[in-house]
């Protein structure tokens, strides 16, 4: 018989951060191993009690790996209508609290056998491979698949010399994607562009907000109006988040929305700055601390108001959506998914925001049809990621790998020369301390510590010399 094959999913960030790289490579574990045709894997970030304070919110932390293994599989069932089949392994993770980021410590590849080693899954490949030091992810996986997440050069040309960041950070994103990954998926053209990539949204929503929307509509369908609240707007609180632009939009034309009120909710390190600014203007603009998407707080609001530029793909636009609402957002690459959804108006300028905002606040939304609930949800998300990955029909006996062991393959085809020496030149300058850190790796971050190898059950690090035992 076959053996079933294996996928890892390698990502950066794990629950209870909830963001997009801890949430949507979950989901996407969990809807893989569905059926019970593959073996899925799902490797996550470990953090030191010290980063867990830093990172995790409402003060959790977890004393051991299975502890928040636990955590995680909780809050995955209580969001499923079924019993996940995966199996979840940790990677020792530092924060860099100037990326705001968790960082992989050592060579995280390894733990994945040789025998388990058939499809590797990359959620952010550049994330991952900034500071990769180990065996090449080409030659110990037969496939590798990057999925891009995040718009990285947009958040860098946000801060001081940016466009220099933005060029350097482009050219070494591209030189690790093209070294460790056979094929590259991006959600939106809002991301870096990549040779060779496809781009094709494969995230889904939490099935919970397919519910809510579909109670909101049975109300519709019975009471006429399923909606008592006007706008709304959530998102981490931080200016690059969107709250720049709508507080400029709405102070702009203020004139031009009288009586208009919004909800903002959101915690984040602009979260003073965001509520002086918007006490400035005219309009009721209440700001309040950030809460679960879900919560009930939240389904009676009829008009998401999302401006961000910044996002490759929004969660909260397609929650907002599934719930039913009317959403009015940008016309930028990163909404081109959400243009098949009547209850979505794109604008193209401020006097297209204005006009779109008063409209979608004196209508009531459409009802979603059943195709297009079902293209919000993760089932048409994973039909779309192995579609795109081209994983469909494929079965690991038609996966080979890359036939060399070593750096250098002795293949004759140039290209494949000149990506070997690349990669060869990656892992030297990867194996220094000194080259690590100036491109901004974390201090001691080639080989995990004492903490993270006890955490973790690793071989303990040598001690340095003149240590005390």
């Amino acid at each position: 018989m076959d053996r079933k094959q294996h996928i890892a999913i390698f990502t950066t960030a794990s629950l209870p951060w909830m963001t997009g790289t801890a949430v949507n490579p979950l989901f996407r574990a969990a809807y893989l191993s569905k059926d019970g045709g593959r073996n899925i894997t799902l490797v996550i970030p470990w953090l030191s009690s010290n980063d867990q304070g830093l990172v995790y919110p409402g003060n959790i932390t977890f004393k051991s790996p299975s502890e928040q293994e636990t955590y995680v599989r909780q809050w995955l069932e209580e969001r499923t209508s079924f019993k996940s089949a995966f199996s979840i392994r940790f990677y020792p993770g530092k924060f860099s609290s100037d990326k705001r980021s968790i960082l992989p410590v050592g060579d995280i590849a390894e733990l994945i056998s040789d025998e388990e080693a058939d499809i590797a899954v990359l959620e952010e490949p550049e994330h991952l491979t900034w500071y990769h030091h180990g065996k090449r992810w080409k030659t110990k996986f037969r496939l590798v698949i990057g999925v891009i997440h995040t718009n990285y050069l947009e958040y860098v040309k946000r801060e001081k010399n940016g466009r220099m960041q933005a060029f350097l950070l482009k050219h070494i994103n591209s030189w690790v994607v093209n070294i460790y990954c056979h094929k590259v998926i991006r959600l939106s053209a809002a991301t870096q562009d990549y040779p060779n990539s496809i781009i094709c949204n494969v995230h889904g929503v939490n099935p919970k907000f397919l519910e809510i929307g579909q109670k909101k509509m049975e109300q519709q369908q019975n009471e006429g109006k399923a909606f008592s609240k006007g706008a709304y707007y959530i998102g981490k609180m931080v200016w690059s988040k969107g709250y720049k632009e709508l507080l400029k939009l709405l102070g702009d034309h203020q004139k031009e929305l009288p009586g208009f009120e919004i909800d903002l909710y959101g915690n984040g390190e602009d979260s003073d700055q965001v509520r002086k600014a918007a006490e400035k203007l005219e309009l009721a603009i209440r700001v309040n601390p950030g809460r679960d998407h879900a919560d009930p707080l939240f389904h009676d609001y009829k008009v998401f108001l999302n401006p961000s530029t910044t996002d490759v793909v929004c969660t909260t636009t397609a929650e907002a959506l599934a719930m039913g609402k009317l959403v009015v957002c940008a016309n930028h690459p990163s909404n081109d998914f959400f243009k098949q959804f009547p209850n979505c108006r794109q604008y193209n300028d401020s006097k297209g925001f204005v006009d779109a905002t008063r409209k979608a606040l004196s209508e009531e939304p459409a009802q979603m049809t059943d195709d297009l609930r079902y293209e919000l949800s993760w089932e048409a998300a994973t039909e779309r990621f192995l579609k795109a990955a081209q994983l469909d029909q494929a079965s690991s006996a038609n996966l080979s790998r890359t036939p060399s062991n070593t750096f250098m393959s002795t293949s004759l085809s140039f290209k494949k020369r000149m990506e070997d020496t690349s990669a060869y030149l990656h892992y030297v300058a990867s194996g220094y301390e000194m080259s690590r850190r100036a491109f901004g790796a974390i201090p001691g971050s080639l080989q995990p510590d004492e903490e993270l190898s006890k955490d973790l059950g690793l071989p303990m690090p040598p001690r340095k010399r003149g240590s005390r035992s």
